[in-house]
């Protein structure tokens, strides 16, 4: 009999070879201090986005390296914030000491758009993207001002609030590697925007019950009083009627911005778009997991295994090549 596991396999062979799902991604950089540079990028996105990782790996060498290290560059920043409220809790930092910490970094960045090279592996790499690709520095601005957030803020008012925050430290990554991937439309990048707020809505789903743990709640007070659950229902685990129904609000909202997003991978390069669908696809699987949990968010942390995720390439990689220009 067949091993159906193998199928998947089988047909995205060719595309493995063509788009050097081996060291040469790497391997192919000249210059041994830039290379080292994006090795270290590598080697953060693929221990911190497993999934991320896997849907990029079908990019070109060139635009593998570029998100790398605009991912390691965020991953970098978000370490920032997170190891500094560690400190904050051991009362071994105050928040005056991160904002200088985050302007000296600031500062580097800025040298970087400038033209000088710091020895730092990230931005050896950052640079070398901005040589080829035209990232606006507000951007990765944006995405601090972001993850600073979490120092200060911890409950949300309103869907307006949350919007925000998740264009933050979601869709401009969004719109940084958007850049890389290419796009023959400006309007992709409305699209692109759309698609960090699904994906940051969905973490924010996932991880209520991790949040908690840091006394955060990210879900709309407004919501939460629009159907009856307050934050103590939240602390306590309950799974009430009332829960699963702003739950099954929240995911129809996610989804639509999935649904919305859609429309702007066609916008992409070509040799762009099937990572893109694959990112796309399998995070909003992820909300089909918490409904499969029966929405408890607290006991199940909601994710696709190797061989979902693989699964659903043969369909992708099919779209990508037959069903789109």
């Amino acid at each position: 009999m067949t091993n159906l596991l193998r199928i998947p396999y089988l047909m995205i062979r060719p595309l493995y070879e063509q788009t050097s799902l081996h060291r040469s991604v790497i391997d192919e950089v000249g210059d041994q201090k830039l290379k080292d540079a994006y090795a270290t990028c590598r080697a953060i996105t693929r221990e911190h986005a497993k999934t991320f990782y896997m849907a990029t790996r079908f990019l070109p060498n060139e635009k593998q390296r570029g998100i790398f290290a605009i991912y390691a560059l965020c991953r970098f920043i978000d370490d920032l914030v997170d190891e500094a409220e560690d400190l904050i809790r051991q009362q071994k930092l105050n928040v005056d000491d991160i904002q200088r910490n985050l302007a000296k970094w600031k500062q580097k960045l800025e040298d970087t758009y400038r033209g000088l090279i710091h020895d730092h592996a990230i931005l050896v790499a950052f640079a070398d993207v901005l040589r080829n690709y035209d990232i606006p520095i507000r951007l990765p601005f944006e995405l601090m001002d972001g993850v600073c957030m979490d120092l200060y803020k911890n409950r949300y008012q309103n869907f307006e609030e949350l919007y925000d925050y998740s264009y933050k430290v979601a869709s401009v990554v969004g719109l940084m590697t958007s850049e890389v991937f290419g796009y023959s439309d400006s309007t992709a990048l409305d699209y692109a925007v759309d698609l960090g707020i699904a994906m940051q809505l969905t973490n924010i789903l996932r991880d209520v019950g991790e949040d908690l743990e840091q006394d955060r709640i990210y879900l709309p007070q407004q919501d939460l009083n629009r159907f009856g659950v307050t934050e103590q229902d939240l602390f306590d685990h309950r799974m009430t009627d009332e829960f699963l129904e702003l739950m099954d609000y929240q995911i129809h909202r996610a989804r639509e911005f999935y649904i919305r997003s859609q429309k702007g991978i066609p916008l992409l390069s070509k040799d762009s778009r099937l990572p893109v669908y694959l990112a796309h696809e399998n995070y909003s699987g992820i909300l089909a997991k918490i409904e499969k949990n029966n929405y408890n968010v607290f006991a199940h942390r909601a994710y696709l295994n190797t061989t979902e995720k693989i699964a659903i390439v043969p369909r992708l990689l099919y779209h990508t090549t037959f069903a789109s220009s």
